[in-house]
């Protein structure tokens, strides 16, 4: 065990979030994401919704402050009138890790699908609000 890092991140997944570098991505897809056909690297956290691995991650790793956009969401598809109410929980996950929230954008499924095959890994989660994927954008840590 070790002090102050969630019981949530498995070893698996800190060993990612160490390897990964300024500018690397990672998905955390919902129940309903195509993750095996996405990814060069999964790592499975089944049973926990995003909301909690979001926060988890976000008190280990900052995202990055050079780009508009570091947190990019997966939009509502044309003509489908679902409000997708799980993104408010994660602009509060934002702003309690990040001055300025997550600076999200949501970009079309089929663009979401393409940026998550180059992403640095995916983590495959239980959640099962729709249109919950997200992608996040590794930063700089910067020592104050």
């Amino acid at each position: 065990m070790l002090k102050n890092i969630p019981s949530i991140l498995s070893p698996e997944l800190l060993k990612i979030l160490m390897e990964m570098g300024h500018s690397d991505e990672i998905v955390i897809a919902d129940g309903n994401f195509p993750k095996h056909a996405h990814a060069k690297n999964v790592v499975r956290l089944d049973g926990h919704g995003i909301p909690e691995i979001l926060d988890a991650i976000l008190t280990l790793m900052p995202l990055d402050t050079y780009v508009e956009n570091p947190t990019i969401l997966m939009a509502v598809m044309k003509n489908d009138p679902y409000v997708p109410e799980i993104w408010d929980k994660y602009r509060e996950i934002g702003f309690k890790h990040e001055k300025d929230g997550l600076r999200e954008l949501p970009i079309d499924r089929f663009e979401f699908y393409d940026r998550a095959k180059e992403a640095y890994a995916t983590i495959t989660t239980g959640e099962t609000a729709l249109y919950a994927n997200i992608i996040l954008k590794k930063g700089v840590v910067v020592n104050k």
